[in-house]
C-alpha cells in the first residue's frame, strides 16, 4: 500500500507530530508498505517528489528529539520564504498519489478539520475521524457545550473573549461563578500549551492573557483535584484507562514529553468498578462528540468515585510511547498492529 504519512505543521505541537510521524513511518516501512513521511507545512522538492514511493531514502532523517520548549513558530514560517499556501510544495500531489494518508499531526491546521475538509473536497482518503467532529474537539469551548447538551459530566467553566474591551469585567464575572483554584486554558491548542492553574486574582489577570497569546477565546474552569486519566477510544470501544502522575506540577508541556517528568501507569490501578466508569464515560463521550475511528478522551476521577471528561484528542499522541500504543499494548496490540489497524478502520469510511 502507498502510504504519505504527515507530520509537522504550524502549531505549538509541530515537534511532538514529527516524532509521532517518524515512529508511524517506521512501524509501516516495516510491514512491507511503500511510506513516505511529509512535514505538511514545508512539503518536498520537485526532485524528491519524483518517484518518492519507490525511493530509499530515509524520509525520518533529521528530525530531532522534542524539546522541552514550545517549537519556534515563527522561524519555521520564515523557511517559507513568503509563500502563504499552508501546504508544503508537493504534499498534495504526493497524497493523490497515495491509497491514504495517516494523520500524524497535532493541534492546529490538521487536528481541527481543516485539512481534513481539504482532503474531502479532493477525495484524498485519510486516517481518524471526519472535519466535523474534528473541528467540534479542537474547541474546548464548543466540546463542553457538547458535554453539557448530551449529559457527559465536565468542570463548570465559563468563556472569556478577547474583544478589547471588556476583559477586565469578564475576568472579574469568571472569578465570581468559578472561584479558586481554577483552571485558565486557551480553547484551541493542546499538548497544555496556554494552560494555567492559578490560585489568586494576580495568577488569573496573568494567566489570561498569557493565553489569549495562544487563542482569542480562553475557558476558565472549575479546578477538580482528583487523578488524572486518559482513556483511548476505538471503533466506540474503550481501550484500558491510563493515569498520568506528573513528577512535578501537573501535566504541562514539559512534563508531556521529556523523560523522567511523568508516571504513567497501564492500566491504572483505580480498582474495577472505577475502571468501568472511567471507560463508559469515554465511551459516551466519543458518541456525543460524533467521533469515529479513533481518539483519546481525558478524565479526572475524584477520590469519591466521580469522573469528569475534560476534552477530546481526535489525532493522540502516535510515538512508541505515547499513551494510546500503551492502551492498545495492554490488549495485545503492538506498535505496529495499531498503526495498520488505524489505517484499515478508517478506509472503511469511504466504502
Amino acid at each position: 500500500m502507498k502510504i504519505v504519512v504527515l507530520a509537522g505543521g504550524n502549531s505549538t505541537e509541530r515537534d511532538v507530530s514529527l516524532i509521532s510521524g517518524m515512529g508511524v513511518y517506521h512501524a509501516l516501512k516495516s510491514r512491507g508498505h511503500q511510506v513516505v513521511l511529509l512535514d505538511v507545512y514545508l512539503g518536498v522538492s520537485d526532485e524528491e517528489a519524483q518517484d518518492a514511493f519507490e525511493s530509499d531514502r530515509d524520509w525520518s532523517a533529521g528530525i530531532k528529539a522534542i524539546s522541552a520548549m514550545n517549537p519556534d513558530l515563527e522561524e519555521i514560517k520564515a523557511m517559507k520564504n513568503g509563500d502563504k499556501n499552508f501546504f508544503g510544495k508537493n504534499v498534495i500531489e504526493l497524497c493523490k498519489q497515495a491509497d491514504i494518508a495517516f494523520m500524524a499531526l497535532h493541534g492546529a491546521n490538521g487536528e481541527d478539520g481543516r485539512i481534513q475538509a481539504t482532503f474531502d473536497l479532493l477525495g484524498i482518503p485519510y486516517t481518524g475521524t471526519d472535519y466535523l467532529s474534528s473541528a467540534i474537539c479542537m474547541d474546548k469551548s464548543v466540546t463542553k457545550e457538547f458535554f453539557k447538551a448530551r449529559g457527559v459530566s465536565t468542570p463548570k467553566s465559563v468563556l472569556l473573549v478577547d474583544n478589547g474591551k471588556d476583559v477586565p469585567a469578564q475576568i472579574d464575572s469568571a472569578i465570581e461563578k468559578i472561584g479558586f483554584p481554577c483552571v485558565v486554558k486557551a480553547c484551541n491548542g493542546g499538548s497544555s500549551v496556554g494552560v494555567y492553574i492559578v490560585e489568586t486574582e494576580e495568577e488569573m489577570r496573568k494567566a489570561v492573557y498569557a493565553a489569549f497569546y495562544y487563542d482569542k477565546k480562553v475557558l476558565v474552569e472549575e479546578f477538580i483535584k482528583g487523578r488524572e486519566l486518559t482513556c483511548g477510544v476505538i471503533e466506540r470501544k474503550a481501550l484500558p484507562v491510563v493515569e498520568i502522575a506528573p513528577v512535578d506540577g501537573f501535566y504541562d508541556y514539559k512534563n508531556k514529553y521529556q523523560a523522567g517528568s511523568t508516571v504513567e501507569t497501564c492500566p491504572a490501578q483505580i480498582g474495577e468498578e472505577n475502571t468501568r466508569r472511567v471507560q463508559k464515560l469515554a465511551e459516551k463521550a466519543y458518541r456525543a462528540l460524533g467521533l469515529r475511528t479513533y481518539a483519546r478522551i481525558d478524565i479526572i476521577l475524584k477520590d469519591s468515585g466521580e469522573a469528569y471528561c475534560l476534552e477530546a484528542n481526535t489525532l493522540p499522541g502516535m510515538t512508541p510511547t505515547s499513551l494510546l500504543p500503551q492502551e492498545a499494548r495492554e490488549i495485545g496490540m503492538s506498535y505496529e498492529d495499531l498503526c495498520e489497524y488505524i489505517i484499515r478502520i478508517s478506509l472503511e469510511k469511504y466504502k
